[in-house]
């Protein structure tokens, strides 16, 4: 059913909804009605979550994956850092050891020098250590100890290099057996060797345990973990011992007179001020009860210098 309406200048066709109808106006676009389903669409579609949700998905692994890879680096750098520390502090600490070390022959005993390579290598010695050294508040001022370096295994499976200290002529207590200082972890070489001054070369022995060497070279390498073969961190440090062996002639003191290692006569008293061997210079004085020789001066074999009066003992 149609109804047509005519309007003065404009023309309009009508047609009812219920048929399906529309309406067309002249000079105007046509257009299609909406329906009540498509004007209430505003939602997405279940491809379009599924999209998003994998979009998210990627991006939310990616930052994932550089975060784990952050973490791991520092922990390796870290690792990195305490490796090479520890072995700065141990080569530091052999090294002020060995700058300082006292021996004495005629005290050989106590002053030995022990120094063996190996799988359980061991560097022994005396030395004087300074108040900052590490355990020196346990020491008190017992600054002469024995310092004892040795490569042993730790409580969780790794080769560890310890220092063990305990004061000249007295045994080490149980704390510092038990528990010595770690200066190494992950040890995989400790090896010490000695300039030979008639080689001209360096050794890996040490057999003159009542002398000195003229050098110390040390050498360590350290692995990354207990099960790595691969050495990581590896230090070496050249030493050159400022200290030579005391004879034992220089511990004794002697008069104008004795002959090397001979003795002292009972109540013979060293000269006051003079070294052992020393020849008196001109000026010294006697020491109490010394009478000088006719003919000499103030010491026996001692010439008359310019100036000085000649003493005659009458």
């Amino acid at each position: 059913m149609k109804t047509r309406l005519q309007v003065s200048g404009f023309h309009v066709r009508y047609t009812p909804r219920a048929f399906g109808g529309e309406c067309e106006g002249q000079g105007s676009s046509r257009r299609a009605l909406r329906t009540p389903h498509s004007a209430f669409r505003t939602g997405f579609t279940l491809v379009e979550i599924l999209i998003a949700i994998g979009i998210f998905s990627i991006v939310l692994a990616a930052i994932y994956s550089s975060w784990s890879a952050i973490l791991r680096g520092r922990k390796v750098g870290l690792d990195a850092a305490a490796a090479v520390q520890r072995a700065r502090i141990a080569g530091r600490t052999i090294e002020e050891c060995l700058g300082s070390v006292q021996s004495f022959v005629a005290n050989q005993p106590y002053y030995s020098f022990v120094a063996e390579n190996g799988n359980e290598a061991v560097l022994s010695f005396v030395t004087r250590l300074s108040p900052s050294f590490p355990r020196s508040g346990k020491f008190g001022d017992l600054t002469v100890r024995r310092v004892t370096f040795s490569v042993e295994n730790g409580k969780d499976g790794t080769r560890d290099l310890v220092l063990r200290q305990n004061p000249l002529m007295m045994e080490i207590d149980t704390d510092e057996k038990n528990y010595p200082l770690i200066l190494a972890k992950n040890v995989k070489e400790f090896k010490t060797e000695f300039w030979d001054t008639r080689l001209q070369d360096w050794v890996d022995e040490w057999k003159q345990t009542n002398q000195l060497p003229v050098m110390v070279k040390v050498s360590l390498k350290m692995t990354a973990n207990e099960f790595s073969s691969q050495v990581r961190e590896q230090l070496t440090r050249i030493v050159s011992l400022p200290s030579v062996a005391v004879q034992p002639g220089w511990q004794v003191p002697r008069v104008q007179g004795l002959q090397p290692n001979q003795q002292l006569t009972p109540g013979q008293q060293p000269i006051p001020g003079q070294q052992p061997g020393q020849q008196p210079y001109p000026g010294q004085q006697p020491y109490p009860g010394q009478q000088p020789y006719p003919g000499q001066g103030m010491y026996p074999g001692q010439g008359v210098y310019p100036g000085q009066p000649r003493i005659i003992n009458r």
